[in-house]
């Protein structure tokens, strides 16, 4: 089985190149997800019938798809939102958030997010997510 090598995301200062692996943004992507409002959880882009098991923790990133282009990353984002939440805004808030945490704060520039909505959790009261 051959090995694929993995674009990575390079950036030059002048103390040196650092190399950003796909998988360590996806990690930063879903930490960031996971703490948006509306957002539930994240969930595999291969949710089958409506039955998306919801990935938290260290599994979280397997909902985030990453892609580095010479001109920036393109994440895809399968996220289940909270029941009776404006989807639009909790769409339009983890787009914003993501945004700032990549290019502001970790210098790797972003040129697309797409958001898929892959369920919608309703609360009930045997549940231990919020």
């Amino acid at each position: 089985m051959a090995l694929r090598k993995e674009k990575r995301e390079k950036m030059q200062s002048e103390r040196g190149k650092i190399e950003i692996s796909p998988q360590v943004i996806a990690r930063i992507a879903s930490a960031e997800l996971l703490e948006t409002y509306g957002i539930v959880g994240l969930t595999s882009k291969n949710a089958f019938h409506g039955l998306a098991d919801l990935l938290t923790g260290d599994k979280a990133s397997k909902g985030v798809r990453v892609r580095v282009k010479p001109d920036g990353a393109l994440l895809d984002l399968y996220v289940v939102v909270q029941y009776g939440t404006r989807i639009s805004e909790v769409a339009a808030g983890a787009i914003s958030r993501l945004k700032y945490a990549l290019e502001e704060r970790m210098g790797i520039p972003v040129k697309t997010i797409n958001i898929h909505i892959q369920g919608v959790r309703f609360a009930d009261e045997h549940s231990d997510w919020k």
